[in-house]
């Protein structure tokens, strides 16, 4: 189904576009790995491939994002048609997808990788025929795999005991935090019970304080009071309203007063 019998939007001509450069590409590449004789270079294109089919098939599911933004849009028969070339879109990306497997399948059969053997004149890139190889050669080959094995396997043991460790050390290390913020949790108590029992003793400190001040104040009207009828009765000592404070008797009277008296009192006699 060509592009110009199928009315499309500037978006959606944008990535058909761009998905038939893929297919034209994909045709191409395959037409390509038969005329490769080195299975490596027959490999590397089919990588090459496998790409263009991945950003294939993005661009596909772009395509159908943008058909269903615009479904509204168009007619129920140009929905129909877009979705029609969506599909045929997929069975042919489809049909590159089987025949990438066909040849992976192909190169497979052809060669053995080997793993490395440390020495790079034994055999170009690594890789050998089987044919070519003794069942000495193999056995050797499947032992020295074996041994390599072994050694990440124990390299796998060494980092498990590892992090058994670092995870004890941690769970140690919680423990021990824990146990501080209990004390911590039970020295905050403490001290909320010496801040409250403070506050109880600084209530009872301002209380006395009060009853003192209340105590003082009384004693000082009595102290202001003795000293004015000490005033009073030092000014006007014949006031018989005010009475005799002990040890404040009123003054003697004069000489010639006293002289007087002891003369009428004889008299008298």
């Amino acid at each position: 189904m060509a592009a110009s019998d199928v009315p499309m939007s500037p978006e959606l001509e944008q990535v058909d576009g761009e998905i038939q450069d893929i297919f034209r590409a994909l045709q191409n590449g395959f037409q390509k790995i038969d005329k490769i004789k080195d299975s490596n270079r027959q490999s590397k294109q089919l990588e090459e491939l496998t790409g263009k089919m991945r950003e294939c098939k993005r661009l596909i599911k772009e395509f159908d994002r943008v058909l269903k933004d615009e479904e509204k849009r168009n007619t129920s028969e140009v929905n129909k048609q877009l979705n029609d070339k969506k599909q045929f879109m997929i069975k042919e990306l489809n049909s590159y997808v089987t025949l990438r497997k066909t040849y992976q399948s192909s190169l497979g059969n052809k060669r053995i990788e080997l793993f490395d053997a440390g020495n790079d004149h034994v055999a170009e890139d690594n890789v050998q025929m089987a044919s070519e190889m003794s069942n000495q050669q193999l056995i050797d080959s499947g032992m020295k795999q074996m041994d390599q094995t072994d050694q990440a396997i124990e390299r796998s043991k060494m980092v498990v005991a590892q992090t058994v460790e670092v995870g004890a050390q941690t769970a140690t290390t919680l423990t021990q935090q824990t146990d501080q913020m209990k004390r911590i949790g039970n020295e905050l108590d403490s001290v909320h019970f010496s801040l409250k029992k403070a506050s109880q003793m600084v209530k009872e400190i301002g209380r006395q304080v009060a009853t003192d001040k209340c105590i003082m104040a009384f004693l000082f009207l009595i102290v202001c009071g003795v000293i004015a009828i000490i005033v009073v009765k030092i000014v006007n000592p014949h006031n018989k309203n005010i009475p005799d404070i002990p040890g404040l008797a009123p003054p003697a009277p004069p000489a010639q007063n006293r002289k007087l008296l002891s003369i009428d009192g004889f008299r008298m006699l």
